[in-house]
């Protein structure tokens, strides 16, 4: 029942009978909406080094009600796809996300990719080659 009433929603984050895209969020700076999608490019980047050309990559930026938000995503060939979102703060913006975090996203994604075909296709392949 909440769901077919306009007034539901958080407290305090949404008014009543408001959409949460009407909430005002801080504006980025430009070189921090720069620095934000260079780590993102960064990440995908580095995604598509550990996977096959027949998986797709792509990424996506955003503005939440809790600030600025990334997520990059894989839909591998077959299998459902998988995300990763980030949401950094204004002092990870200033400082930019760390290579570690980024090799860290990067390396889940593809493992998680990679583990989506292997469980949809399960052990019944028949191997083309010894």
């Amino acid at each position: 029942m909440n769901g077919n009433n306009p007034y539901a929603g958080a407290p305090g984050v949404v008014g009543a009978g408001q959409p949460s895209t009407d909430v005002e969020v801080e504006d980025l700076s430009a070189a921090d909406v720069r620095r934000l999608r260079q780590a993102v490019a960064g990440i995908v980047a580095q995604t598509r080094t550990y996977l096959p050309d027949s998986y797709a990559i792509g990424s996506e930026l955003s503005h939440g009600s809790g600030g600025p938000r990334a997520t990059v995503a894989v839909h591998p060939p077959v299998g459902h796809p998988v995300s990763a979102g980030l949401t950094p703060d204004a002092d990870d913006l200033e400082s930019g996300l760390s290579a570690d975090e980024c090799t860290e996203v990067a390396r889940g994604l593809a493992a998680s990719a990679a583990f989506q075909v292997m469980s949809t296709v399960g052990d019944d392949l028949t191997p083309t080659a010894r």
